[in-house]
């Protein structure tokens, strides 16, 4: 044995190299497990199934449920959370990987320990739903309405679903100024977010179109997360409720919101950020698509009491891999409905030449399944889809043993938006 190998010792439990001295210490350092003679920095822990994050504090390997460290207590930071982005720049054959491999896939946290599978309902002024801080939107929204001259009801309402891209490092203030842009320009009057983070949460708030809408999280409960998903709504609001999902490892769930769009009509908007394929090293095949299925069913269960759905958000969905999304007879796909034999690829690494360097991935994660009584699908489009003008980010990207450095265009995401059309029957 080496002597570097033989000054230091390997908690089995959390993975922290102890040092080694002539008064060995029987305990780790960080997390007091008893030394074991088989411990040794040699001998790593196994690699876990499910994927997991490591804490910058103390290296213990967190699942991605745990919003802090378990060891030490050490918060969650987006940054840690990022480990599979690197899988991008691996330098392996294309041939005989999954096309999933190194697209950024992360987990959403679970919003608080309660148990699995049981709706919380906010119906008050101020209450708590999903972890978040809740207001009931019907008087608010409405004094919103009155004082922006928006109070008619439309005969059409749009409704956008977006993934920001949690990713902060690469011109996140300008990218979500170029979202913001995009919400004035189009005007939605719901909006389904996925992978919102504190900072970006703070910018939305900001910013001048945030006040006609009424928010599902509150500044507390943002900073209280790594990333989630959140509701906006210029309507009012009858309800919010949040239903995690019962096999979630990645803290998953389906956010809800009742909204009142004409008198005595209801109407039911949904999103959620499906479980996310992580494939990684040492097989390569994590690709969660089981889970998947199953959310999008429990989903669909949960929704389709009402007479008024829009279920829209990041699916993670693989029609090869998962089949046909299993919606009930009744129920549509906004975009195979209304545009038939169009890909309607919105995470494109060919098109979205800010992913350029990436790995090819050409999928349609993000959809609207829809299930309308009252109303109808009009038309939907995909938006984000242009760079930013005048904004430019440098990029290395290692090929075989060269080292390349890449100049490519920003865009608001490295997901397209979805902008979906309703209008009365």
């Amino acid at each position: 044995m080496s002597s570097s190998s033989s000054s230091s010792w390997t908690c089995k439990k959390c993975t922290f190299i102890n040092p080694t001295s002539q008064n060995q210490k029987s305990t780790c350092e960080i997390c007091l497990t008893p030394f074991s003679s088989s411990s040794s920095s040699s001998s790593p822990p196994p690699s876990p199934s499910a994927p997991k994050w490591s804490c910058k504090a103390c290296t213990f390997l967190n699942p991605y449920k745990s919003g802090s460290c378990e060891v030490c207590g050490t918060r969650a930071s987006v940054s840690s959370l990022s480990s599979f982005e690197d899988l991008k720049e691996i330098d392996v054959d294309d041939e005989g990987l999954d096309s999933g491999v190194g697209s950024v896939f992360l987990p959403l946290q679970r919003c608080n320990k309660r148990k699995a599978g049981d709706p919380v309902v906010v119906d008050e002024d101020s209450a708590e739903f999903g972890g978040f801080r809740g207001i009931k939107a019907s008087n608010k929204a409405e004094a919103v309405l009155e004082e922006t001259g928006q109070g008619t009801v439309p005969s059409s309402l749009k409704i956008l679903s977006y993934n920001v891209w949690f990713r902060e490092d690469l011109e996140m203030h300008k990218r979500m100024k170029a979202l913001g842009d995009l919400i004035q320009l189009h005007s939605p009057e719901l909006i389904c977010f996925q992978e919102v983070t504190p900072n970006i949460y703070d910018i939305f708030c900001h910013s001048s179109w945030w006040k006609v809408y009424h928010c599902s999280v509150s500044t507390e409960m943002a900073n209280s997360r790594p990333y989630f998903c959140m509701l906006l709504s210029k309507l009012p609001v009858k309800s919010f409720k949040c239903k995690p999902f019962t096999n979630s490892i990645m803290g998953r769930e389906l956010s809800v919101a009742e909204v009142e769009v004409q008198r005595g009509k209801t109407f039911v908007v949904a999103t959620s950020h499906l479980e996310s394929p992580c494939p990684a090293p040492p097989k390569w095949d994590q690709m969660y698509s089981k889970e998947r299925v199953e959310q999008a069913k429990e989903a669909i269960n949960f929704l389709k009491k009402n007479p008024n759905v829009v279920y829209g958000g990041d699916m993670n969905w693989d029609d090869k891999l998962d089949g046909q999304f299993p919606f009930p007879d009744g129920w549509v796909d906004a975009w195979q409905e209304l545009r038939p034999g169009e890909n309607g690829w919105t995470y494109d690494t060919k098109s979205n030449q800010m992913l350029s360097g990436n790995r090819t991935l050409q999928k349609r994660l993000d959809r609207f399944i829809c299930n309308l009584r009252d109303f109808k699908i009009s038309g939907i489009d995909m938006i984000g889809m242009d760079a930013i003008p005048g904004l430019s980010y440098s990029k290395e990207k290692k090929v075989r043993k060269e080292v390349k450095k890449l100049e490519l265009p920003v865009l608001p995401s490295d997901h397209y938006g979805l902008l979906l059309t309703i209008s009365s029957l």
